[in-house]
């Protein structure tokens, strides 16, 4: 092997061999009267591909099963190179079954035997904005333009007075009032014997 099975970015160790089945599938039609039968082309199945080792060491060993078993859990696409699938179109592939062996009568080798499955490369991240209609879009961005044009021209006028609490300037104005009201008292005094409104 010119170039060791790489599963993602792990290579695949201790090899000892590798195979692959490739299968084209047909729907056979029978001909009433007539020898043979027809054919439909129902296209390619996925290829898939077996390789088989062997490993020596307890931690060889547990390294090789948490980053293998890893994988197979996620049950995500990864990619694939071997010298198997050149001249295919194998770029991805699922970890479809694992099988570890140990034997007795060699104690420190486990065997094991993985078959990999083609799959279709994963679909591309969703677009989060897809299902909005782009003349929204427009429109939005359009409005956005106006209100800010707007506050321009707002800005260019003058400053904008301070609308704070009218409360301090109101009390201070009433308090000249009632100072001007006290002495009204003393100047309405006459007036009022006059008319006789004391009461």
């Amino acid at each position: 092997m010119n170039v060791k099975p790489v599963l993602g970015d792990w290579e695949i160790p201790r090899i000892q061999f590798i195979q692959s089945l490739e299968k084209r599938n047909f729907v056979e039609l029978d001909i009433p009267g007539r020898v043979g039968s027809l054919f439909q082309d129902m296209n390619t199945g996925p290829t898939r591909v077996a390789i088989c080792g062997s490993l020596y060491g307890d931690e060889t060993r547990n390294e090789f099963l948490e980053e293998l078993r890893g994988k197979f859990r996620e049950g995500e696409p990864v990619t694939f190179l071997g010298d198997i699938v050149t001249a295919t179109e194998v770029q991805y592939v699922i970890i479809e079954t694992l099988r570890f062996e140990e034997n007795g009568l060699k104690p420190d080798q486990m065997d094991y035997f993985i078959i990999l499955k083609e799959s279709p490369p994963p679909p591309p991240p969703p677009d989060p904005l897809g299902g909005i209609d782009t003349d929204l879009l427009d429109q939005a961005g359009n409005f956005i333009d106006s209100v800010t044009g707007a506050l321009d021209v707002i800005d260019s006028i003058g400053s904008v007075p301070d609308l704070s609490d009218p409360t301090d300037d109101l009390t201070s104005a009433l308090d000249g009032v009632t100072s001007a009201m006290s002495g009204l008292d003393d100047a309405l005094t006459p007036l009022q014997n006059i008319f006789g409104t004391n009461d």
